[in-house]
């Protein structure tokens, strides 16, 4: 029987959003609230979430530090794209099918939203009650989101990914910006689930591969949707990759080798998986399956 993620992910995602709602602060001074709610709520697919409490009941883990682990990457995913947004990135004005922040508050509150949003991740992860997530755990969470998010990972992507405008890169080149840009925050979302729980070296390595092998997949999914879907289906800006003159999967092997480079990253995660000795991962198996089959 294949595994029923839509009400899987819908009791998960429930979780995650009143968490979220509860947490992400309406009364912040001058306004700074209301601009945080508005780049983190009612929007998005939450695949990180989702990866992070998969990981956590692959490896039996600790369920409030999974809840907050998953509101932890989701808030740095949200601040990623307010940055990425603004007029000195990718100056775009529609996203998760509303005007960006920037567009909304300006661009200051958009800088001081993103700001205090990264700011906030690191709150969830260390509440005061080690009772709700071990010290142990808090030090690991922190740890992987930090190298995820900063210049060894998606910042160091985002610089790259600047830098490549106009220019040729070679596959390595491409593989090692999506790498960091998209896939180090989509694989620490796998392993910082992981870390909620106690494994074995062995199953953490294949958690790992498997993290990776998504990553790279959900990013040249994207490039594919780019061109091949609409700005209503995808809720941002369909086309910006090839108007910017961005480098790209499809603009370097077409688009057929890019689907076809799609699927053998999906193979790749589920024979992670299998490899892990694990006793149940349907779940982290079937969310590959969503991220490289979606249609936005």
């Amino acid at each position: 029987m294949s595994f029923p993620l839509k009400s899987w992910s819908a009791e998960r995602l429930a979780r995650v959003e009143e968490a979220l709602s509860a947490w992400v602060p309406a009364d912040a001074p001058a306004g700074l609230g209301a601009a945080m709610r508005y780049a983190v709520l009612d929007g998005g697919k939450r695949l990180r979430p989702l990866l992070v409490l998969a990981a956590c009941e692959a490896v039996q883990g600790h369920c409030e530090a999974s809840v907050r682990a998953a509101c932890a990457v989701e808030l740095i995913h949200a601040y990623s794209l307010v940055h990425d947004d603004m007029p000195c990135m990718d100056n775009d004005v529609l996203r998760r099918g509303k005007p960006t922040v920037h567009v909304a508050y300006g661009e200051a509150g958009a800088l001081l939203a993103g700001d205090a949003l990264q700011a906030l991740a690191f709150e969830f992860l260390t509440p005061d009650d080690e009772a709700a997530v071990p010290a142990a755990v808090q030090a690991r969470l922190c740890r992987l989101l930090a190298r995820a998010a900063g210049h060894a990972g998606m910042a160091g992507g985002q610089a790259i990914d600047l830098a490549a405008v106009g220019r040729q890169l070679t596959e390595a080149e491409l593989r090692h910006m999506h790498r960091l840009k998209t896939g180090a925050l989509l694989q620490a979302s796998v392993m910082m689930g992981a870390a909620c729980g106690d494994t074995s070296p062995a199953a953490l390595a294949a958690l790992d591969t498997y993290g990776w092998a998504l990553g790279l997949a959900f990013q040249v999914v994207d490039d594919i949707l780019d061109v091949t879907a609409d700005s209503a289906t995808l809720g941002k800006t369909a086309g910006k990759d090839a108007a910017q003159d961005k480098p790209t999967y499809v603009s370097l092997l077409g688009l057929d080798r890019a689907r076809s480079h799609a699927e053998e990253l999906l193979a790749q995660a589920h024979a992670a998986l299998a490899a892990s000795g694990l006793p149940d991962t349907r779940a982290l198996a079937a969310l590959a399956e969503m991220v490289v089959h979606r249609e936005n």
